[in-house]
């Protein structure tokens, strides 16, 4: 509820609504309080009690609230249904008309004092940057809604943490992201918290930030939980978000009939609730599955559809890193040309702050590329590139299969040294724990 006004401002309000019905001090004040009162209140020389305010309110034919606040009936209703529908335009791909319903909810929110609507329009605009690529305008954004947010429960600054985090994600800041959501897990499981919704919100936006670090058994577990979680939750699109990171750890388990059932069901509710963005990341992660499973044209298929609709949805970053995937099949079908164009084009729109992870892994296969040509000047630099870009991120499994790739070239042009130490540096990657914070794994559930 929003602040109620001084006394000062609330007489005036109650002056001139008087004066507009028509009505003397007498009318008003009868049958529980005496003319002189309200002659006080008027002057602003008495700060009315809730049953004053009440029985003035009826009198006036006004909402306790609008009295109170001078918040017009309805006001905080009517911003919450503006909200949804800015919601359903992201939704639909319009990031840049949403971030515009956003702002205006925004600047409502703040003029009428409504912490929720403030905290809401903030979300909104985060998302509608991330979409937009926008990594750092979008975690300001989650920043400042978490802070309209800061005196309620975990459970509703979730949503806003999360953006966070995976803003930190997208930008390449692996371990930060992760730190921020296995911290809010353990505050949720350990403080008795246990919102199904937060908890699958966060189980999921692990998932992929546990995979890129090298910490399978981690992520399992993640999805694991996720899925135990998913039929207690009340939001369809939160459960086929679910659907879509946990088929990610299935296929790395192998499962891959799981994982392609897991993607089936995301797109159908996606589908359902016409979430574009979402629907082509499934489409995105089905063609990873195919690709993992040898079906390169199905996968250059549903890689392709992807793509499109991301591009159409002007979602940027998203753009970037699915375009990196397709490369990778075409590639392997043989199209290396076309990937290395399109692998060009995308790290113009990527960078160290901006989708490392993927442009490392753009430069790992414009290095392969190079090196099929027989180009090793130009492989071992994008492979050096890339190393550069992942320790930064510390995404250690991709760090020891390109230590692996720098040292096969080195040691295929007679520098047996330097092929040695790039083999040493992979094999501390790849026996590094999986450990991702300095405690233990996040505590569990109740299931």
């Amino acid at each position: 509820m929003a602040k109620r006004d001084d006394p000062e401002t609330i007489g005036r309000r109650v002056q001139r609504l008087r004066r507009e019905q028509g009505m003397t001090q007498r009318q008003l004040a009868e049958p529980a309080y005496t003319p002189a009162y309200i002659s006080t209140l008027e002057a602003g020389r008495v700060r009315p009690s809730d049953e004053a305010l009440t029985h003035l309110a009826g009198r006036l034919g006004v909402a306790f609230d609008e009295l109170a606040t001078g918040r017009p009936a309805h006001l905080a209703t009517d911003l919450r249904l503006r909200l949804t529908e800015a919601q359903r335009t992201l939704a639909s791909g319009e990031a840049e008309k949403a971030a515009e319903e956003y702002a205006r909810l925004l600047e409502e929110g703040e003029a009428h004092d409504l912490a929720d609507v403030r905290a809401a329009a903030l979300l909104g605009l985060g998302e509608c940057a991330l979409e937009t690529g926008e990594l750092a305008a979008g975690r300001e954004y989650f920043e400042r809604s978490e802070r309209a947010l800061a005196d309620a429960p975990l459970p509703a600054r979730v949503p806003a943490l999360r953006g966070r985090a995976v803003s930190h994600y997208l930008a390449g800041e692996l371990r930060y992201a992760v730190y921020l959501l296995e911290s809010a897990l353990d505050e949720l499981n350990r403080g008795g918290l246990h919102d199904p919704d937060a908890l699958l919100l966060l189980y999921a936006s692990v998932i992929g930030p546990y995979m890129d670090m090298g910490a399978q058994a981690r992520a399992a577990q993640a999805a694991e939980f996720a899925l135990a979680l998913a039929p207690k939750a009340g939001d369809p699109a939160l459960v086929a978000r679910m659907h879509r990171s946990v088929a990610r750890t299935l296929l790395a388990e192998g499962r891959l009939a799981e994982a392609d059932a897991s993607l089936a069901k995301a797109a159908e509710l996606y589908r359902g609730l016409r979430l574009r963005t979402e629907l082509a990341n499934c489409h995105w992660m089905r063609g990873y599955v195919c690709a993992q499973n040898g079906e390169l044209d199905r996968a250059e298929e549903e890689l392709r559809a992807a793509r499109a609709m991301l591009a159409e949805r002007r979602a940027a970053l998203y753009t970037s890193q699915v375009a990196v995937e397709l490369a990778d099949v075409l590639h392997r079908r043989g199209k290396s040309a076309e990937a290395a164009a399109l692998l060009r084009d995308v790290l113009g729109d990527l960078s160290p702050e901006r989708g490392a992870v993927h442009a490392a892994a753009a430069h790992r296969l414009l290095g392969i590329i190079a090196e099929d040509a027989r180009d090793t000047d130009t492989a071992e630099e994008h492979y050096v590139r890339a190393l550069s870009l992942l320790e930064r991120a510390g995404a250690a499994g991709d760090l020891a299969d390109l230590c692996r790739l720098l040292g096969d070239l080195f040691r295929r042009t007679g520098r047996v040294e330097a092929a040695l130490d790039a083999y040493r540096t992979g094999l501390g990657h790849r026996t590094a724990p999986g450990t991702t914070t300095l405690g233990p794994a996040p505590a569990q559930p109740p299931l």
